[in-house]
């Protein structure tokens, strides 16, 4: 991948947000939600992001492109340039280089704008398209995700779910953007459908050179579309490979025991399941040491007070984050 170049890098990345107050006079305890994160994406790439639920993989996608507004530190370095401490206005500039295609794809569009009427007010607000242009490339738009050019007057409520997520697609990439955060964007379809948006995806990268961060828990997706994948827990990425060699030769504990989830498409197969027990900590309760350690089946006494580094296990980029390999 490096022979590409870098379109983002992103180095000790730190998310939270303003929790409650203790007490009357209390100050609000900050609620760390990404903790020290760092990794790069490389043009034309997609890295595959995945972890259980409440990891912090959506609010690492937003916190990169502004959404919402979480307190951020760290460094972050799109195309060279970094843009983690440039104001508000100098990102809007940014804006429609970085693009996300959400989870949901019925509350993600509004529902009193057709189609017609969403594209364009994008492709306006940009300064892209404006008149007969705009109508134009609505309709190239429209042709490109596989609907037809007579919904453009249609409203979100009238389409399907693989539909509504078709829109959202075509409504990232009308802005021409190199980078988009594609989040859970077919947890929300039947199986049937996400084949097609995922295949979708691909050929859009193919075709227009987009590079995607592909958040999910879906382990098969995750392997059938990335380039590489980063496993997240608890705010922090413990392992990061190529994906073939992370599904082949996973290393850190918890990689392994999502794998193992994988049901075997082999009739009459077995497969060892390696069960956690315990629940995801809190981003309150924070475990001291390696955050993993309290659920872990091989932990030892030095992992409940010594925090490993995410470092390479072998010469090829293979990545890990646990004291059994330091």
């Amino acid at each position: 991948m490096g022979e590409k170049g870098r379109l983002l890098s992103v180095s000790d990345l730190r998310v939270h947000f303003a929790g409650k107050k203790s007490g009357v006079m209390g100050k609000p305890q900050p609620i760390q939600v990404v903790n020290g994160l760092s990794f790069d994406l490389f043009r034309g790439e997609t890295l595959g992001l995945v972890g259980e639920s409440g990891c912090g993989k959506t609010t690492l996608g937003r916190a990169l492109i502004r959404l919402g507004h979480p307190v951020v530190t760290g460094k972050i370095e799109f195309e060279g340039q970094e843009i983690s401490a440039i104001g508000n206005r100098e990102f809007r500039s940014l804006r429609k280089e970085m693009q996300m295609i959400f989870q949901d794809p019925f509350g993600s569009l509004n529902p009193r704008l057709t189609v017609g009427q969403m594209l364009g007010e994008v492709l306006q607000v940009h300064g892209i398209a404006r008149g007969e242009a705009a109508r134009k490339r609505i309709e190239e738009l429209l042709d490109v995700v596989g609907l037809n050019r007579e919904y453009v007057s249609r409203y979100p409520h009238q389409f399907s779910g693989g539909q509504r997520q078709r829109i959202g697609i075509a409504r990232a990439i009308a802005v021409n953007p190199k980078f988009i955060i594609c989040d859970e964007p077919v947890s929300a379809l039947d199986v049937s459908i996400q084949s097609q948006i995922i295949n979708l995806l691909k050929d859009l990268q193919r075709d227009l050179g987009l590079t995607y961060l592909f958040i999910a828990h879906d382990l098969s997706v995750v392997e059938y579309i990335s380039d590489r994948v980063a496993v997240m827990y608890l705010g922090k990425i413990v392992e990061i490979a190529e994906s073939g060699e992370l599904y082949a030769n996973p290393q850190h504990p918890y990689t392994k025991a999502l794998l193992s989830a994988i049901p075997n498409p082999e009739f009459g197969a077995k497969k060892e399941r390696i069960l956690l027990t315990g629940d995801l900590p809190g981003p309150l309760n924070m475990p001291s040491g390696c955050s993993f350690h309290p659920r872990c089946p091989v932990a030892t006494a030095e992992c409940s007070h010594r925090e490993p580094k995410l470092q390479e296990h072998n010469n090829n980029g293979h990545q890990v984050s646990c004291l059994l390999y330091e």
